[in-house]
């Protein structure tokens, strides 16, 4: 990687920006430009590059519970098959608690439960709807009716009234 006097970017200092991006430091990406001069879409893409190779990068000077489900996925993935020991290890080097990564963990198990709940929710809420609205303009047919036919009379009656003359008067 180039920077903008032409030099390369090493694969170390990429590395040590990247961690900063990391928990616990979890800089944020404009800071991280400003303070290196380094541009920031050649820092988004090194963090979408660590993404894609499975490393939580948030980048964003958020805390971990204002994470996107992306990274909150990643670190899941990364930390799915330690044991308590390395769990706990992981998570102070982090700054994370356990407690987060299993509650994340969880969110992750039951994702695709909750989407097909919601889905049959969904279909049965449209499924109301439609037949709200087949109502609704049952009604309103009947009552365009009504009102057809209520125009109509009035109309009659205003040419009965012109023929024959006002007959209530007589």
């Amino acid at each position: 990687m180039k920077n903008n006097n032409g030099k390369r970017y090493t694969e170390e200092m990429k590395k040590a920006i990247l961690n900063r991006m990391m928990p616990p430091n979890n800089e944020s990406v404009s800071q991280l430009s400003k303070e290196l001069g380094i541009t920031e879409p050649t820092l988004y893409k090194w963090r979408k590059e660590a993404r894609i190779a499975g490393s939580p990068t948030p980048g964003d000077g958020q805390s971990s519970d204002q994470w996107s489900s992306e990274d909150k996925f990643l670190v899941v993935m990364e930390t799915y098959t330690m044991n308590q020991a390395d769990l706990a290890e992981y998570c102070r080097k982090k700054g994370l608690y356990k407690e987060q990564i299993e509650t994340w963990r969880d969110s992750c198990l039951t994702a695709n439960g909750r989407e097909s709940n919601q889905t049959k929710q969904l279909n049965q809420e449209l499924k109301e709807e439609k037949k709200r609205a087949k109502t609704l303009e049952k009604d309103l047919r009947k009552k365009e009716k009504a009102l057809a036919e209520a125009a109509a009379l009035l109309l009659l009656r205003k040419k009965a009234q012109a023929i024959w003359g006002d007959q209530e008067d007589e």
